[in-house]
């Protein structure tokens, strides 16, 4: 008996050694492999462009002979292009091949619009040359001779393309080529029409602000009259003399831009105003045409977002009613999920308000029809409804909060079938006529899958299956992420995941980073492929670091409750749950609790800096990139949403803001932020570092010229991460 079990232990030891030394073989990896060589880099299906027959779809291929790029139309039951839609070489101006960088289709897919030197401005805005190609004649023509324009959009009857410049709103007619003007009063840091300011673009997620009825016939679009909003001016740095940029910033508590809906109608000429009330200091977050011809849809919130009203106007007299409203405790988040369907009579909108986000049938009066989707769990996406067959496709988190899966359900509430069976999160791109869908599979340690299913589920093929990169990943000195859930001594379930070195030794104590976002409705933790973070953080694994990753209250996910907690209170809870998260991390056995550290960008920044100052006996080290660090600096819309305005609610500024709690600071913090940046103003870190400078407590930090709040371009990003990673190295 002792003889054999002296040959198992020598089997298990020659074993051991085995795997020892074929995990010393895989090679190691450093921020070159990360930020600039794309070792890591994932494949994906990019540009797909449905076109009316669900079965293809259009997309963009370089043709290297005649250095030019050819629309392909491909046929997505085999992802092989079938025909060619363009020629490349044949989209000429004065014999020069046009370089565009963007391009889309009118309705009956006969005309498409290239855009060339596109330029960006905000996050969603941007404007570029445009340029009408008629596929009949394969004749090209500029859109416009004036300057260059933005969202330039063809109409429902491909008659027309409309576009703004300079604050105004043309169109023109194609067959033409006659430009003709909507509105003159236009002008920079005052009136805005078809498109957003600053704050509606930044917060409301859209920024062309005029829409086509279906008919083609009129055009709705937004006034904005900033003339009273104060300018925020940020320097730009380069030549001798720094330059000013100035723009309408409306900090919380003050003045918002006044703003309108007006529809004009091309066959009479004629503008109208629609009624939505005599209060001006509200929002209008959306508006949509219905079916009905000459019905408009305006969504209007009053400035605390804690009230939702759905407007029905007649386009052509500008009168409006009140269809729906709903109500909040705390806020109402708005979505794109209000869909009219074709029927005319019906329309189907998300709410919250049975405490999870789901899916609501109305008829055209308001009344309520059926509640679709319920139950302990929310509607994360809501993709539309295939009217032919009765049914809604959405996404949700019924499985888990960590994950997402698709569903068809049919508009009675009734017969909810799974379409996604695999473990983890499915990111759904639906065909306009919801026969076949894409769907973007990946969990925290498998990088994305593209494959193509009919809309029953059923898989078709697989497009993109990052064979390549998982071998990569496989060769490399990789570790593997793991899921935990803890109960906070407030009795809270949080959820987290941790990355441990590949060679991990539970008898070891090893130091902990932390990460987190932490801002409402957001979420870290859940289980899809991380991309950048989660290499740079399995980077630092391999120097010997623990990575955790944990959701506090305020994240979403898990319903209405669990993330509207900290309503009027921003920070407050957050921070407290990251503390107590680092308590449980320094108890686990295999944790040195003197070691940890904390790090985040935006409101990540923000938390991180809160969590070394309110925390300063918990955590050892911080980084905050591009943080808040007084809402007071931050913008209306997003800020009075979770916090009241500062006038009504000060103690909720002020008692979460870090700057206040300065000389608390014991650990080692590192402050960066760029001076372009127009969302989270630099203003924010200058206020940090003068609250640090009078506690006189030790900070480092790092400023990037005229970056903006992403912190790219050039060399950017790797040399940030390079010194976030030396920081953590000294200090952690």
């Amino acid at each position: 008996m002792r003889q054999t079990i002296q040959r198992w232990l020598l089997t298990v030891a020659v074993v051991g050694t085995a795997l020892q030394a074929q995990a010393q073989q895989k090679r190691s990896f450093d921020l070159d492999d990360i930020f600039r060589k794309g070792t890591f880099q994932a494949k994906s299906v990019y540009g797909v462009n449905w076109m009316r027959n669900g079965q293809f779809y259009s997309s963009q291929v370089a043709d290297q002979k005649n250095q030019s790029v050819d629309v392909v139309q491909v046929d997505v039951t085999t992802g092989q292009p079938v025909s060619t839609i363009i020629e490349g070489e044949d989209i000429k101006i004065d014999g020069k091949i046009l370089n565009y960088d963007d391009y889309s289709f009118s309705t009956d897919e006969t005309k498409i619009l290239f855009e060339t030197e596109h330029e960006p401005i905000y996050r969603r805005s941007s404007k570029g040359h445009f340029y009408v190609y008629d596929r009949a004649s394969k004749k090209l023509q500029k859109l416009s001779q004036g300057g260059k324009q933005s969202y330039a959009t063809f109409s429902p009857d491909n008659k027309y393309v409309a576009f703004v410049r300079d604050n105004n709103l043309f169109y023109v007619d194609l067959a033409s080529m006659q430009e003709r003007q909507v509105t003159n009063d236009g002008k920079w840091n005052f009136i805005i029409n078809g498109g957003t300011d600053w704050v509606y673009e930044e917060e409301f997620s859209f920024a062309q602000a005029f829409f086509w009825s279906p008919q083609g016939n009129q055009i709705a679009f937004y006034k904005f009259d900033e003339s009273q909003v104060p300018e925020y001016n940020m320097q730009t740095w380069g030549p001798l003399y720094p330059t000013d940029y100035k723009f309408k910033y409306p900090k919380a508590g003050e003045k918002n831009a006044t703003v309108a809906i007006y529809t004009f109608d091309l066959g009479s000429g004629k503008t109208t105003k629609m009624d939505t009330g005599n209060e001006t200091d509200q929002y209008i977050p959306r508006i949509n045409w219905t079916n009905t011809p000459n019905l408009l849809s305006i969504r209007r919130m009053n400035r605390l977002q804690n009230t939702l009203e759905i407007l029905h106007a007649n386009s052509q007299t500008g009168q409006s009613k009140v269809v729906l409203k709903e109500t909040d405790k705390a806020y109402i988040d708005i979505t794109d999920d209000l869909n009219y369907l074709k029927n005319g009579k019906q329309f189907v909108h998300s709410s919250e308000k049975d405490g999870f986000n789901h899916l609501y049938l109305y008829d055209m009066n308001g009344k309520l029809v059926r509640q679709i989707t319920k139950g302990n769990w929310e509607v994360a996406n809501f993709y539309g409804v295939d009217e032919k067959n009765g049914l809604v496709y959405f996404t949700s988190t019924e499985v888990s909060p960590l994950e997402r899966h698709l569903y068809s359900m049919g508009l009675n509430g009734k017969n909810k079938k799974s379409l996604t069976p695999a473990k983890g999160t499915h990111t759904i791109n639906l065909s306009r006529d919801f026969k076949y869908y894409l769907d973007y599979y990946s969990t925290i340690t498998s990088p994305t899958v593209v494959s193509l299913h009919t809309s029953d589920g059923k898989q078709i093929k697989v497009l993109e299956s990052n064979e390549s990169l998982k071998t990569t990943l496989a060769n490399y000195n990789l570790p593997k992420a793991e899921f935990f859930q803890f109960k906070t001594s407030e009795g809270v379930n949080l959820n987290g995941y941790t990355i441990k070195p590949a060679d991990f030794d539970p008898n070891k104590k090893y130091p902990v980073l932390m990460f987190q976002y932490s801002g409402p409705g957001s979420q870290e933790v859940v289980d899809s492929w991380r991309g950048r973070n989660y290499l740079w953080h399995s980077y630092l694994t391999n120097q010997g670091y623990i990575v955790a990753v944990i959701d506090n209250r305020g994240t979403g996910g898990r319903g209405a409750d669990f993330k509207k907690v900290t309503y009027g209170n921003l920070g407050h809870y957050e921070v407290i749950d990251q503390i107590e998260g680092a308590k449980h991390l320094g108890n686990l056995p295999y944790v040195d609790k003197s070691r940890i550290g904390i790090w985040g960008w935006s409101f990540g920044g923000y938390m991180s800096s809160l969590a070394i100052t309110k925390g300063a006996d918990v955590f050892k080290a911080a980084i905050a990139v591009a943080p808040v660090t007084n809402w007071r600096f931050y913008d209306t819309i997003y800020t009075e949403r979770f916090l009241k305005t500062p006038q009504e609610n000060p103690d909720g500024y002020d008692k979460n803001s870090p700057v206040f709690y300065a000389d608390r600071l014991k650990g080692k913090y590192l402050l960066i932020h760029g001076t372009g940046d127009d969302n989270v103003h630099f203003q924010n870190s200058i206020e940090m570092t003068n609250a640090l400078v009078k506690a006189n407590r030790p900070f480092e930090s790092a400023y990037y010229p005229n970056r903006n709040h992403g912190i790219s371009g050039g060399n950017t990003t790797i040399h940030l991460f390079t010194k976030m990673t030396e920081f953590i190295l000294r200090n952690l």
